[in-house]
């Protein structure tokens, strides 16, 4: 094709979205690139040398409490329950995480706790902390010192390098406690995963004639214009990094073949106090595959690599707003917009890039469509 009417950054869950509603409700002509191999950005998975389809970039869980995006995202993919329970290795026993009322009754020797009865012993262990101010001050302020230092504090040091006390509230407050014995690793209504992996999804999302997809295509050397940017890639690399550059935690995967045909109880395993590792990921118990074999993933945070997480602090906050400011002058003068993880330096679940996707698009049909 020539003539595009839209060029999309980065073929991840966010550019992918955005290519398919560009397409199939506007009747645009798409160009969508990625300098990786394949669709689908970090949700990607593949079958690894055993046959066992594996999460290259760590797990994926989808989940969310809104119809319409299952309805949506129903389109491309047939969906399998999902089946997201989580342990945490600590004092030499599995505890289930997060932390419930069968997780407070295994820690403190209870036989068993009502809800009344685990609100008021986290009450008597807790720190009286009326305005947590940072995330070791919010966690204590929970679950008080022995939890904290038995679950969060170890894996908040592996993850990122920095002290609780030196990260924001949001870093470990997005983690409940509940009041039930509710095991899942979350509670939405809808915990599903795509019946034949999210890549199957993503390709048949952009398998449309109007969108041209481009892979191993760098931005920058690209030589087109378009009247209509979406940019998902790092905010600051487009800018040249011309404030500093934002900075992100990277992450390592080693994966290891077993000849069992499951080798975990459940599908994660966090470790905050063993091992290099943060956590353990056997995918398969959610995919469901039928499989003598399995694989596992062991995840490593680096300091440098691909960007995963951006960096909760006043000081980054600060930096990206800087970024922020011009990108807006951008959408105005260039009609270049800015979408996802790694363009607005947040953190998103795989429900919630998704709906940033469609809020995007409503955008520009808004502005766009009639001109």
């Amino acid at each position: 094709m020539t003539n595009y009417d839209i060029l999309i950054v980065g073929a991840g869950p966010v550019g992918s979205v955005i290519a398919e509603r560009c397409a199939t409700q506007l009747g645009w002509k798409v160009l969508l690139i990625d300098k990786r191999n394949h669709v689908a950005g970090n949700c990607y998975d593949r079958k690894h040398e055993s046959g066992v389809l594996i999460h290259q970039y760590g797990p994926h869980y989808f989940r969310t409490n809104h119809q319409e995006l299952v309805d949506y995202l129903s389109q491309f993919t047939e969906w399998i329950q999902g089946n997201y329970f989580v342990t945490s290795y600590s004092r030499g026993e599995y505890f289930p995480f997060p932390i419930n009322l069968l997780t407070l009754a295994q820690f403190f020797k209870k036989p068993t706790l009502t809800p009344e009865e685990g609100q008021a012993l986290l009450e008597e262990v807790r720190e009286k902390i009326d305005n947590p101010q940072n995330s070791e001050e919010f966690v204590l302020s929970r679950v008080g010192k022995e939890m904290y230092e038995a679950f969060y504090l170890g894996y908040t040091l592996k993850q990122w390098d920095m002290h609780p006390k030196d990260l924001a509230t949001s870093v470990c407050g997005r983690i409940p406690v509940r009041f039930n014995e509710d095991c899942r690793y979350v509670d939405h209504q809808f915990q599903l995963t795509p019946k034949e992996g999210f890549t199957a999804l993503f390709e048949k999302m952009t398998n449309h004639p109007l969108i041209e997809k481009r892979l191993e295509t760098d931005y920058k050397s690209l030589d087109i214009n378009t009247p209509i940017t979406i940019y998902t890639g790092p905010i600051d690399e487009y800018f040249n990094q011309c404030y500093g550059k934002l900075p992100w935690r990277s992450l390592e995967f080693e994966f290891k073949e077993y000849d069992e045909e499951y080798r975990q109880k459940n599908v994660q395993v966090n470790y905050p106090n063993e091992h290099d590792y943060t956590r353990t990921v056997e995918i398969k118990h959610v995919t469901q595959q039928q499989h003598p074999h399995t694989v596992i993933s062991y995840e490593y945070p680096r300091a440098e690599g691909d960007p995963y997480y951006p960096i909760p602090t006043e000081e980054n906050h600060q930096l990206y707003e800087k970024y922020r400011l011009l990108a807006e002058k951008e959408t105005l003068e260039k009609n270049v917009y800015f979408c996802g993880r790694l363009a607005e330096y947040k953190y998103f679940n795989t429900d919630e890039v998704i709906e940033n996707a469609l809020r995007t698009f409503e955008a520009l049909k808004a502005t766009h469509a009639n001109k």
